[in-house]
């Protein structure tokens, strides 16, 4: 029998539904992924997510596995590469911002900080489940950390993206109320 998912998971697609039945509600403390799916959320700016999502592997190769450290050196030559890469967005902005978002986390963390300790103290550390009967694009929540992240030198984090990485990583919880993984455990 197949369960019944959200409605946006499109069934056609393999990876979409892989992606939307193990990863996309389910808390993530893991540093690399949490930077990972903070530029691929600001990656799918004006696209579809199912675009990105099909273009994951790809991105993980050309940007060195989201190494933080080796994306914030990237110079001219690994830039205009990347421009020419057609297994990713080849949007100037999008590269820049990847590049800065990686200095900008590298500082965070020479202060001591990481995403995981900044973005899950918004929350005390706990899901926020949502009905799931209406979609929702913003929240103030998603408006601040918005507002904290470009403060810290982030780039596409509006907070339209910011909402849809926060349901990306598990701190929100919007599944529809007839999918099987409504209000589901963690990784169930």
């Amino acid at each position: 029998m197949i369960p019944t998912r959200c409605k946006w998971a499109n069934s056609a697609n393999p990876r979409y539904v892989d992606y939307h039945d193990h990863e996309w509600g389910v808390p993530c403390h893991d540093e690399r992924k949490l930077f990972e799916m903070l530029n691929l959320e600001g990656a799918q700016a004006g696209l579809s997510w199912e675009t990105i999502l099909n273009k994951r592997d790809s991105y993980r190769a050309a940007f060195d596995d989201w190494d933080a450290e080796k994306i914030a050196a990237y110079d001219a030559d690994k830039v205009a590469a990347l421009l020419a890469d057609p297994g990713i967005v080849r949007n100037r902005l999008k590269v820049a911002a990847a590049i800065g978002n990686a200095q900008a986390y590298l500082r965070l963390r020479a202060q001591g900080g990481s995403l995981d300790r900044l973005l899950w103290g918004y929350v005390d550390g706990q899901t926020i489940v949502n009905p799931g009967a209406e979609r929702i694009v913003t929240t103030a929540l998603s408006d601040r950390i918005s507002k904290d992240l470009a403060k810290l030198g982030f780039k596409f984090v509006g907070s339209t993206i910011i909402y849809a990485y926060m349901q990306a990583i598990g701190m929100v919880d919007d599944h529809a109320p007839d999918c099987f993984r409504h209000h589901a455990a963690p990784g169930a």
